[in-house]
């Protein structure tokens, strides 16, 4: 069977988004909506686990935008410090995004406190992971696939050390961008799905297209190897560490969802070449509006919208409840992207959302 041919090779990244983002609104809609009585059964249970991947999903595809951007701008012949300069104003932009985002959601929910507003989400940990690991603008592309791969190892491994040290004398705002912490996502662990992304964006810029097969099967492989080494390094009863917290902080826990992030990397591509099938698809549809969808639906599923629902659905209604939400934000998601031809639908019966064309003489 040959593979499909396509002008765009890399839809297999907005389809990872987009599975990205249909864990996470199931996963949000179980957090908000089920009965506390139920927290601890299987479907819960269940649901929490697996959507603690979007997290790590986001910041690695994030990663390998930021590669694709070092990459461009090399190729342009861009000296370094105008690509560091072009990176840390792509975290900048990011960062805006996280305090607008948060401003939204304190003016939403006042009364409120305002120590809300800096509150340390994944789009912070994103803009903040970009600007401490912008100076990777200055390497080659070549080079930049080893290292970012050694950074990313490196913070996962530092991140238990990270929890250990004290950091009593350093502002709790400061603090939340960095320690591992249940309540918010610090640049330790979770910043090295980031340098990962970007090792793995730089090496999909470095193969060449008719390698890229053979790079996805190596990648599957080596997901699978470090998954399974993972499992059998943290059943074992002894540590390198004097204290860690599988769940918090552990590196093992990092390198497991790492490889489950390649394991999905390689099942879009294989989707996307040979099963999908030519024109538009909703989980793509999803991938390309992840923001879109990320910033709507945490004000649908937790915000005073959904009051009647929160902690006050079983088992069964939580999971009508998730498919409702995910056909919402797919229309949401769809309203945004084929807004044009809504809006001219809508002209035809005198709805305008839109200047209007001019009058022909004689009307």
């Amino acid at each position: 069977m040959k593979p499909k041919t396509s002008a765009n090779r890399l839809e297999y990244l907005d389809w990872m988004r987009g599975i990205g983002a249909v864990i996470m609104l199931q996963g949000h809609v179980f957090h908000s909506y089920i009965r506390n009585d139920l927290r601890g059964s299987g479907p819960y249970v269940l649901s929490q686990f697996v959507g603690g991947m979007p997290p790590a999903i986001f910041l690695f595809l994030t990663g390998i935008t930021l590669a694709f951007l070092m990459d461009s701008t090399e190729r342009r012949g861009i000296p370094a410090p105008e690509r560091f300069t072009a990176s840390v104003r792509r975290a900048g932009y990011l960062f805006a995004l996280a305090f607008a985002f948060r401003i939204q959601l304190w003016l939403f929910g006042l009364p409120a406190a305002w120590q809300d507003l800096f509150r340390v989400d994944i789009l912070n940990c994103m803009g903040f992971s970009m600007l401490a690991l912008s100076a990777m603008a200055v390497f080659r592309t070549t080079e930049r696939a080893r290292y970012c791969a050694v950074l990313g190892l490196g913070i996962a491994l530092a991140s238990p050390v990270i929890s250990q040290m004290n950091w009593s004398g350093v502002p709790w705002m400061i603090r939340s961008y960095i320690i591992p912490d249940f309540a918010s996502f610090g640049f330790f662990p979770w910043g090295a799905y980031l340098a990962f992304g970007m090792s793995a964006g730089s090496a999909i810029r470095l193969i060449p297209h008719e390698q890229i097969e053979r790079a996805v099967q190596w990648a599957a492989l080596l997901g699978a190897a470090t998954l399974m080494g993972c499992q059998y390094f943290a059943n074992q009863p002894y540590s390198i560490y004097s204290k860690a917290d599988y769940w918090l902080n552990s590196p093992a826990q990092v390198l497991s969802k790492l490889s489950i992030v390649l394991l999905l990397l390689a099942l879009a591509f294989v989707w996307t070449r040979y099963g999908a099938k030519p024109g538009w698809s909703w989980v793509r549809q999803f991938g390309t509006t992840s923001l879109l969808v990320y910033w709507v639906h945490i004000e649908l599923v937790y915000g005073r919208a959904s009051f009647l629902w929160k902690t006050n659905l079983s088992v069964a209604q939580t999971v009508v409840a998730a498919l409702l939400m995910i056909g919402v934000m797919l229309g949401i998601s769809t309203a945004k992207t084929y807004w044009h031809r809504v809006s001219a639908w809508l002209n035809e019966f005198g709805w305008s959302f839109g200047p209007k064309p001019d009058r022909v003489p004689g009307d």
